[in-house]
């Protein structure tokens, strides 16, 4: 049952979660011992309730599950997970985890029980309307920064990084339902209901639109990073980040991949390899130079 568990909690998909170590870089506290232990803390709670929600919408998307081509392979549609187990491991986590936070710092806490709140509420509702379902997604990634600016009490974290976090997110949750509906190929409607409100040349549109908002919003961001008061050393870093979404897009419409972010990050060489030359190169100019 346990690796069953485990699997519904989506460990893969816990590299969203790595959006929370942002204002710890780039208010340049990545070196201090305080706000690195105390993100890694947050980091682990998040994990654990953004596993918690992944329980709670399979439970709830159970029946569909079980019609999808590949969903119905997991733990709880094909049985592997008895629901009863999975609905006290619902109950238990964030009742575990949320006192936990507000211990750690309660500013945090409260983030981390919005962010709870907002995702079960989409788990049963949001997820149906459309544009909205997206936009849920997004304000998710935005509550996970807001989680490392509140604890380690962030100075100089750029407002631009907000708005570029929203529209990284909706960037790739469009590409997310995008692929969703060429994989089901017309049995939307079976599995998932609101794939029946887009279709391709909409989500091509809304991905066109915020590619660009992605790109413009970082490079504001380069031209006035309140810890490079001085000079514009991050207008470096804009390649890599033109480069990342071109890569996105190239997966998503040549090579028909990109339905699930997390994984195409975790198989994708070439992604890796920007991502790595994009944070060393981040180290270099807020810590080295």
């Amino acid at each position: 049952m346990f690796p069953g568990l485990l699997q519904t909690l989506r460990p893969k998909q816990w590299t969203k979660n790595a959006f929370i170590f942002a204002p710890l870089i780039f208010d340049i506290k990545l070196l201090q011992f305080e706000p690195m232990v105390n993100t890694i803390a947050g980091f682990v709670l998040l994990c654990l309730i953004s596993g918690t929600i992944y329980l709670i919408n399979d439970l709830v998307d159970v029946e569909k599950d079980r019609q999808h081509p590949t969903k119905k392979n997991r733990p709880i549609p094909s049985g592997r997970l008895p629901i009863n187990s999975a609905i006290t491991a619902a109950v238990i986590l964030p009742t575990f985890c949320l006192p936990i936070a507000f211990f750690i710092n309660s500013t945090f806490g409260a983030v981390l029980l919005s962010y709870f709140l907002l995702q079960t509420i989409y788990s049963f509702l949001l997820k149906n309307i459309v544009i909205i379902d997206v936009l849920t997604i997004a304000a998710g990634f935005v509550l996970r920064v807001v989680s490392g600016v509140v604890l380690i009490d962030a100075e100089r974290f750029s407002p631009w990084l907000y708005v570029f976090t929203v529209l990284l997110a909706l960037f790739l949750g469009f590409g997310k339902r995008r692929q969703e509906i060429v994989l089901l190929k017309g049995q939307a409607l079976n599995t998932r209901a609101i794939l029946n409100e887009y279709n391709l040349p909409f989500l091509d549109s809304m991905m066109s639109i915020v590619t660009t908002g992605t790109i413009i919003t970082y490079a504001f961001y380069t031209f006035s990073a309140p810890n490079l008061p001085d000079n514009h050393l991050m207008m470096v870093t804009i390649p890599f980040v033109m480069y990342g979404i071109f890569r996105y897009l190239y997966l998503v419409h040549v090579r028909g991949d990109g339905g699930a972010p997390d994984e195409v990050l975790l198989t994708d060489r070439p992604l890796q390899i920007d991502l790595l030359l994009f944070g060393l190169t981040v180290f270099i100019i807020l810590y080295l130079l």
